[in-house]
């Protein structure tokens, strides 16, 4: 839809409707080894690979993980991913393929997943 004021067009952007939405869920993680896990890009490239691995490429576009930087916790060594709902046991199922990170032995165990960010971040990272 355009709109003209003047000589100036303005698109309007059309919103998606709720119920056509992908719902999604915040998969809250916790990283257990011996040593803290200083770097969250590893982390997050040892969770895509093994993702992908047991996934494969279709099933991983599909799951559209997305591991969230800005929620990782260094101290508690606690994160969050944000994954469609239909997918949520299949990336369970490859935190558990996680066995080393920087060549360090780690376990990955998964805490909670809730539906809303917020919810997710008080009940789960703190």
């Amino acid at each position: 839809m355009k709109t003209v004021i003047g000589d100036t067009k303005i698109k309007k952007r059309i919103k998606l409707l709720p119920t056509l939405k992908e719902k999604t869920r915040y998969l809250a993680f916790e990283i257990i080894s011996d040593h803290k896990i200083n770097d969250f890009k590893a982390v997050s490239k040892e969770i895509n690979d093994k993702s992908l691995l047991f996934l494969g490429q279709l099933g991983l576009a599909k799951a559209g993980i997305q591991i969230l930087p800005e929620k990782w916790n260094l101290q508690l060594q606690k994160g969050l991913i944000k994954v469609n709902n239909k997918y949520v046991n299949e990336l369970k199922s490859s935190l558990i393929l996680v066995e080393k990170i920087n060549n360090k032995k780690v376990i990955m165990k998964s805490i909670g997943v809730s539906g809303i960010l917020n919810k997710a971040e008080q009940k789960y990272l703190t």
